[in-house]
């Protein structure tokens, strides 16, 4: 494979999960990739897991890993300042960091989430994200083009995580990226948010005691499972994205591997395409009438703000009925 034909991308969290997932196939589209994370060969993260970004590295031809905790901020600065003098100009950065962090607690009501470790968890999952995104566009708006790819939960704003604080933080991943899109447009800085359907994360093949060669035995667990997607699925939605000339009309939009994949045409490691959209669709939310009723509730609330935003553009929202 040619290295170095694509350009420069930094994948944040790319130890495991989605993030190694989309490092491996930004390689296969031939960046050069970055692997960014806490866990390395010679030290673990708090998560005490067993993937490192050495591992992801070596599974990508040229590709570097550097251990950078990106909870401080001076560690963010120093990895752009390095990647930029030794690689050049960055062109993607994913962030795809506390991805599956066990402070963001189990799945619970909302009104009954313990908030015992919700400093932790916004810490993690949310400054991480800010630190990352505000210095990788900074430099890239000086550049005058490039992507920032946020990885989120779920395609709609509501909705996703499964307690309190998590619903909070893939939210604000969201906003943090259609937030950036509208001040980024004139620079020609895309940055949307992305989710995967249900991940076969090495987390949660280990929650269901498969191997990823026998991952469909946990169907017998969870028959949702059947239609799960590696990580490399929205590895190829992300690397798709950074490829298409015409990325800048996503800028701002909360995308998913399932929707790109229909309209890119790739496919998953095995060949398959899996559509957890449809799925949810046609197998999940007609089984539960709570999230039924909720989805359409944010529909109602929903065109009740784009009624708003169109009051107060006044005579200049005819042109976006």
């Amino acid at each position: 494979m040619t290295i170095h034909q694509s350009g420069i991308a930094v994948v944040a969290g790319a130890t495991r999960g989605a993030g190694r997932g989309i490092a491996r196939a930004l390689g296969e589209a031939g960046y050069r990739v970055v692997c960014t994370g806490r866990s390395t060969r010679d030290r673990r993260s708090g998560y005490d897991m067993p993937e490192t970004i050495d591992e992801t590295a070596a599974m990508i031809p040229g590709a570097l890993a550097i251990a950078v905790d990106h909870a401080r901020e001076a560690e963010v600065v120093a990895l752009f300042d390095r990647v930029e003098r030794e690689l050049g100009p960055i062109d993607v950065v994913v962030d795809s960091v506390a991805g599956e962090d066990p402070s963001f607690g189990r799945w619970t009501g909302m009104v009954d989430s313990d908030l015992a470790n919700a400093p932790r968890a916004l810490e993690q999952g949310l400054v991480t994200h800010l630190h990352t995104a505000m210095h990788a566009c900074r430099r890239m708006r000086a550049r005058g083009r490039g992507l920032l790819v946020e990885v989120t939960e779920y395609d709609l704003l509501l909705g996703a995580g499964g307690n309190l604080v998590t619903a909070i933080v893939k939210l604000a991943i969201k906003a943090l990226a259609a937030t950036l899109a509208e001040e980024l447009r004139g620079a020609h800085v895309a940055c949307v948010s992305i989710t995967p359907g249900f991940l076969r994360s090495e987390a949660m093949l280990r929650h269901f005691g498969v191997t990823a060669e026998r991952w469909r035995d946990a169907g017998a667990k969870d028959p949702h499972f059947l239609h799960s997607e590696s990580p490399l699925f929205i590895g190829r939605a992300v690397a798709h994205l950074a490829r298409d000339p015409a990325v800048m009309q996503r800028t701002g939009q909360i995308l998913s591997s399932w929707q790109l994949a229909r309209e890119y045409g790739f496919s998953d490691e095995d060949g398959t395409r899996p559509d957890w959209g449809e799925h949810w669709r046609t197998g999940v939310a007609p089984t539960m009438p709570e999230l039924r009723a909720g989805i359409e509730h944010q529909a109602i609330w929903l065109e009740q703000l784009a009624r708003t935003a169109r009051d107060q553009l006044g005579a200049d929202a005819s042109r976006l009925r």
